[in-house]
């Protein structure tokens, strides 16, 4: 059995794609037989990130993240994310000569860059002595990739996303949702900064707009935009529903790695309308009729009106967190010489019964 322990400074309540990614991977690793075993800030004392308090940074030491990662007993170790956690775990599998992996979910330079007077330069050397030490630092798009290699990152493997047809999935669609006209557009994520909401917000468009969740910009963006409908937070089939009443998704975000959302969205039957940077790009480029991606967001959502719902959900319906999760434990196999061992293994134990007398062989 394999025994994998994530280290992950992103887990409940924060509502984010890296929580979503690293749950759904797990239920399809125990799904597969692998014993899974997590550290995360809820087993520490923590406190809340200056300027984007949701986010609980650990106040772990050394000695207790050890002691946690020496009772998880470990086969493998990976890494999520680059904070407190993160940190400490990567220097416990230094001295123990322990290979881990290591993902690359988030812009971490851009949003520390965001919120602190850092140089963006100082920041990356960060993020390549961070993760350069580990055996695999996995990545979700081909465009990240090749950022990030350009940028001094080795070792990079692609881990994809899936996603949840049967809760994300299309629905008839209510005449004036929440009392709205049509047609809506809606973006659903982090009220926050790094997601440049004022680039939909501002646009003038007919119909509605609407944006679903929570962060530290609410407050200020609400007040900015009073006919906008902010719903705050919501989950489970409530946020399924509001995913399916849109007829455009809107990403305007710059920085993200992926963009979970945008597959909820195609799964809903929903064209989506995004700037054509890494994510949206990657998994609409090949696929017009399901979305458009243009330096003119304005445009971009005018032509997503006129994309096919039924080519959207198509493109959704090839993503599966079956495929992903498996891509995830292969990653961590090769990074671990595990396969390659055992391959070894098979050709060393069939030379040797070819030469055993008795037995079939040439």
């Amino acid at each position: 059995m394999h025994r994998i322990t994530i280290v992950t400074d992103a887990w409940h309540p924060q509502v984010n794609g890296v929580v979503r990614s690293i749950e759904n991977t797990i239920s399809h690793l125990e799904s597969f037989g692998a014993d899974i075993r997590l550290i995360t800030p809820a087993g520490f004392r923590s406190v809340p990130c200056p300027t984007y308090p949701e986010i609980r940074l650990s106040l772990a030491t050394y000695g207790q993240v050890a002691r946690a990662l020496e009772k998880c007993r470990p086969s493998f170790v990976h890494i999520a994310t680059e904070g407190p956690l993160g940190l400490l775990a990567r220097h416990w599998c230094l001295k123990h000569g322990k290979p881990f992996t290591t993902c690359y979910h988030t812009r971490f330079p851009e949003y520390v860059a965001a919120r602190f007077p850092l140089p963006l330069g100082l920041l990356y050397r960060f993020v390549r002595w961070f993760h350069n030490a580990g055996a695999a630092c996995m990545v979700a798009t081909e465009s990240l990739e090749r950022e990030l290699s350009a940028r001094g990152l080795k070792n990079l493997v692609r881990w994809t996303r899936g996603i949840d047809t049967e809760r994300f999935r299309p629905r008839e669609k209510s005449p004036r949702p929440l009392g709205l006209s049509r047609p809506l557009f809606v973006t659903i994520g982090r009220v926050a900064r790094e997601k440049n909401l004022p680039a939909f917000l501002d646009l003038d468009l007919p119909g509605s707009k609407m944006v679903v969740g929570d962060g530290p910009e609410r407050a200020a963006l609400q007040k900015r935009y009073p006919d906008v409908c902010f719903t705050g937070v919501k989950h489970g089939e409530e946020l399924a529903r509001l995913f399916a009443e849109a007829d455009v998704f809107v990403f305007p975000s710059l920085t993200d790695t992926f963009g979970n959302t945008i597959l909820e969205a195609l799964a809903s039957g929903v064209p989506v309308a995004a700037f054509p940077v890494t994510g949206p790009v990657d998994i609409l480029k090949d696929h017009p009729e399901a979305g458009v991606v243009c330096e003119d967001l304005r445009a971009a959502c005018l032509a997503a009106l006129e994309a096919s719902p039924q080519a959207a959900r198509a493109l959704a319906a090839s993503y599966s967190w079956e495929a992903a999760s498996r891509q995830f434990l292969d990653n961590i196999l090769d990074a671990n010489d595990v396969r390659p061992r055992r391959r070894l293994m098979r050709r060393v134990m069939a030379k040797v019964i070819r030469r055993r007398p008795g037995m079939a062989g040439p």
